[in-house]
């Protein structure tokens, strides 16, 4: 791991074209991962500005049966919950295209934080590397369930999911890949839109260690960002 984090920043004049963008360079993505390697492993992010985009994807023209769904963190509530990303992103995007219902692996949330880290941390242990992870970034500067506060598990020896207990947001009990585990991937894209992240980014920027700042692949972060949260 790289001692800094390298950022690449895309900045777009409107949401509606940043989240266009993104889904387009996904479908450009997954075209030459499954041409490479017939498959495309996609760890995906909660929030409003993913959902938008997660929308856009439902349309493009890709293998979905190559599809391969993973989460970076999750809420420890009921399966189905409204609140949970997996059923965001099932109801935005993944129950409307062909993506075989084994290959889209939810956490296990509603199992606790404990149990559920120790088993996606046994269902991803196969993918070396993620074509692409998802990120967002709140108003904390938090990524994924990694707060401000907390052990990100920024190094290799640190499990590669974390059961995550005293969230500031509720629920307080959550699941979440680890800094490194998020960084094990050949694309890490931040989708970052709105004035209420500006404080995070400017932080960022100002080269404050927020968690987002501890997500280092040895090939940078690119951030999608709009010009209102750059204000």
């Amino acid at each position: 791991m790289p001692s800094a984090q390298i950022c690449v920043w895309h900045v777009y004049p409107e949401p509606v074209l940043l989240q266009r963008r993104a889904a387009q360079g996904i479908e450009r993505l997954a075209a030459e991962a499954i041409s490479a390697r017939g498959a495309f492993r996609v760890v995906l992010a909660g929030g409003n500005t993913p959902r938008a985009v997660y929308e856009r994807l439902r349309g493009i023209k890709t293998a979905w049966p190559a599809w391969h769904i993973y989460f970076g963190d999750e809420r420890c509530l009921p399966s189905g919950h409204a609140e949970r990303n997996s059923t965001m992103a099932s109801q935005a995007w993944l129950d409307h295209v062909d993506i075989p219902a084994t290959q889209i692996h939810a956490i296990p949330a509603e199992l606790g934080a404990e149990e559920a880290a120790r088993q996606y941390a046994s269902a991803i242990e196969s993918v070396e590397i993620f074509d692409l992870v998802l990120l967002g970034l709140g108003q904390d500067g938090h990524t994924a369930s990694l707060f401000p506060g907390q052990d990100y598990g920024s190094e290799r020896h640190q499990p590669a999911v974390l059961a995550v207990h005293q969230a500031p947001k509720p629920p307080a009990d959550r699941v979440s890949l680890s800094a490194w585990r998020l960084g094990a991937a050949s694309r890490v894209w931040f989708l970052v839109t709105g004035a209420d992240k500006a404080l995070a980014v400017r932080k960022w920027r100002g080269g404050e260690g927020i968690p987002a700042a501890a997500i280092k692949p040895a090939d940078g972060v690119d951030v999608w960002v709009d010009i209102a949260a750059l204000a």
